[in-house]
This record gives C-alpha cells, sequence and structure tokens, in this order.
C-alpha cells in the first residue's frame, strides 16, 4: 500500500503541480490512514470496503480530531482512491458514499477600523527591520493575500506603474492583487533603504526578507506578530490571516462587488467568499439596533 501512496504523492507534486505544502498534507493524512489499515491488518488497497471507512471516522471521531481535520482526512482519501482507479489498481471506488461532514459555521474573525489603523502603525519605519514589517502589515491589509503568498512574493511580480503584484496561490494558480499609493510608498520606502541595509551585501529575488537576508518563513511573519503585540501590550491576539478576513469584511462593508472580492482574495468558489457578507450583515444588524428608535430596547 505504501508503494501505491508513493505514486499518488510523485502524482500530486510532478503532474498536478501541487505545491510542497499541499502534497506534505496529503501525505500526512494517507499515512495516518495506512497506519489505521495496518493495525486492522489490511495490506492490500483491493480488501477496503465503505464499512472500513465508516470504522476509520468512528475512529478519528473517538481521538477527538476536529471536525475540519476529519473532513481533510476524508478528502485526501477520496482523493487517493480516485487516483488508483485511473490507474487501475482496483476496478470499484468504494469511497464514492463517503462524505464531508457539515461544519459548525464559524464567522471570521477581523478588526475594526480604528484596531487596524492602531495596529499598522506599530513599526517603527525608522529602523530597516521597521521598514520590513511595516510593508508585512500593509501588505497583509491593503491585498488580502494569504501570508503563504506573501512570502513567495519577488521583486520582478511587482509592478509598480499599474500599482499591481502577481501572486501564486492555491494550486500554483497564479493571480493578480492591487494596492493603493499608501503601501506604494512604504514598499519604495523598504526596497531603497532599509531592504538594502538587512542585506548588507547578500541578494535575494525576495521582496520579503528576514534579519539574516534570507526568504522570510511563514513561521517568521507570524512570530513578527507576536513580537509587535506583545511590545504594544495589545491583549487581541491578532493573527496575520485576520488581515485578510480584515481586507474581506472592510471591502464588503464599502460597497464592493462580491465578485470583485472573490477575485482578489483567489477563492475558487464564491461560496467561500460568501461568509463575508454574513459578517457585513452582523454589523448592520447591531448599527440597526443601536441606532433605530423603534429598535432599542
Amino acid at each position: 500500500m505504501k508503494e501505491e501512496e508513493n505514486n499518488f504523492l510523485n502524482y500530486l507534486e510532478n503532474i498536478k503541480n501541487y505545491s510542497d505544502k499541499t502534497v506534505d498534507s496529503y501525505e500526512k493524512d494517507l499515512n495516518n490512514f495506512i497506519e489505521f489499515c495496518n493495525q486492522n491488518k489490511i495490506d492490500d488497497v483491493r480488501k477496503i470496503d465503505y464499512p472500513f471507512f465508516r470504522k476509520y471516522l468512528l475512529y478519528l471521531y473517538e481521538n477527538k480530531y476536529q471536525k475540519t481535520t476529519i473532513n481533510r482526512h476524508i478528502s485526501s482519501i477520496k482523493s487517493f482512491f480516485k487516483y488508483l482507479v485511473k490507474e487501475g489498481k482496483i476496478k470499484e471506488n468504494p469511497t464514492i458514499l463517503l462524505e464531508t461532514i457539515k461544519k459548525d459555521k464559524k464567522l471570521p474573525k477581523y478588526l475594526n477600523y480604528s484596531m487596524i489603523e492602531e495596529f499598522l502603525n506599530l513599526p517603527d519605519n525608522n529602523t530597516p527591520l521597521g521598514q520590513r514589517d511595516m510593508v508585512i502589515l500593509e501588505l497583509l491589509y491593503s491585498t488580502g493575500i494569504r501570508v503563504s503568498e506573501l512570502v513567495s512574493i519577488t521583486l520582478k511580480d511587482i509592478e509598480l506603474s499599474e500599482n499591481r503584484i502577481k501572486v501564486k496561490g492555491k494550486g500554483s494558480k497564479d493571480r493578480y492583487v492591487l494596492y493603493g499609493n499608501v503601501l506604494k510608498d512604504k514598499m519604495l520606502l523598504y526596497v531603497q533603504d532599509g531592504r538594502q541595509k538587512i542585506l548588507k551585501q547578500k541578494k535575494s529575488k525576495y521582496l520579503i526578507i528576514n534579519n539574516q537576508g534570507n526568504k522570510i518563513t511563514e513561521s517568521g511573519v507570524r512570530y513578527i506578530f507576536d513580537v509587535l503585540l506583545k511590545k504594544a501590550c495589545i491583549k487581541n491576539h491578532i493573527t496575520p490571516h485576520m488581515l485578510r478576513h480584515t481586507f474581506a469584511t472592510h471591502m464588503l462593508n464599502e460597497g464592493a462587488d462580491l465578485k470583485v472580492v472573490q477575485e482578489l482574495l483567489g477563492h475558487e468558489n464564491l461560496s467561500t467568499t460568501q461568509i463575508y457578507t454574513h459578517v457585513s450583515n452582523e454589523r448592520l444588524r447591531s448599527v440597526y439596533l443601536n441606532a433605530h428608535p423603534r429598535a432599542k430596547r
């Protein structure tokens, strides 16, 4: 079974061109499933049937896996067996009846206008690292990009004359995001001053670099957030992804079209973007209840 798994992972990496992070996620899920198969003395994919998958899901439930994690396991397993059918390793797909479970709907957390302004002004633009941190925060809020997309931006990806940046999203799909003059000014200051001082004599194609002049990691960005929050004594836990939520929410609050926000965020399905309309609706409800004489208690 391990051989089939390795072939599948190679297929995802070399044929489907999935990112290393995505392939690693599939590998982790499948290793967990194969280990469960071994525990139940099953070493051949042809011996696995639908009832066995139900048994595996029960195992995940009993071990307190979150619904999102269980759904990811289901998705990985279904993709794996679909591949096995395609390659002729099995005749029928036993995962056809396997469905994902309904997740608890959670509204995304975002920052209000005063809080985002306070947070964006935390870095010290008189220092090289402060200029870099200032660009990180402004990029995440002004464009709504993911942290994984942020760390991969190169200087060639930035089109200053068009005020846009090419980013590589999920599934290695390229898209353009737009930005305003506020970010443009901060980016120019950083590229011409702070970035050069951080690099010293080194060279890098990446826009955001760490204090050693190398490409910054996603965990490195999260560390910067934690340091800024600690220095400012802000009790709210603010994550990089919350700035993406804030971007989407503020865009819709200011009248942006949902499909435009979908394209800027890089969502494949409009339903993914629609969760932000619930956030906006909650805000409208709050304003109405506090403002209208007939709504006040």
